[in-house]
């Protein structure tokens, strides 16, 4: 047998796959971090204004849409945020607690990617 993530507590449901929905389920879920979306979007937009590839624009969505998937899963949230505390505790990137915390935060975040490109 199979064990599947329960993934019952949801704060939210998972906004669609564009910009506006994902802004919008940003700012109910983690309002504090609505401005670094918007910054970063003002970066992907100049970037790809000056390489004329709309790459840019597609990595800023698919990294905001993971970004609302763990913020809005209690389950990715909580790993997510014990790996920060854990990275931020240690004293050098050489320590193995900081590779196995950028581990972590690098499982949730593909995690979180799978989830919203399924």
């Amino acid at each position: 047998m199979t064990t599947q993530p329960d993934h019952s507590h949801e704060l939210i449901p998972r906004p669609e796959g564009t910009p506006a929905a994902v802004r919008i389920a940003l700012a109910r879920i983690a309002p504090h971090r609505v401005s670094e979306m918007e910054q970063h979007k003002e970066q992907a937009l100049g970037a790809a204004l000056q390489d004329g590839k709309i790459g840019h624009l597609q990595y800023w969505l698919t990294y905001w849409q993971a970004q609302v998937e763990i913020e809005r899963r209690p389950d990715l949230r909580s790993r997510y945020q014990a790996a920060l505390v854990s990275m931020h505790s240690t004293d050098s990137r050489d320590d193995p607690e900081f590779r196995a915390a950028m581990a972590e935060l690098r499982t949730v975040e593909t995690e979180a990617r799978q989830a919203v490109s399924a």
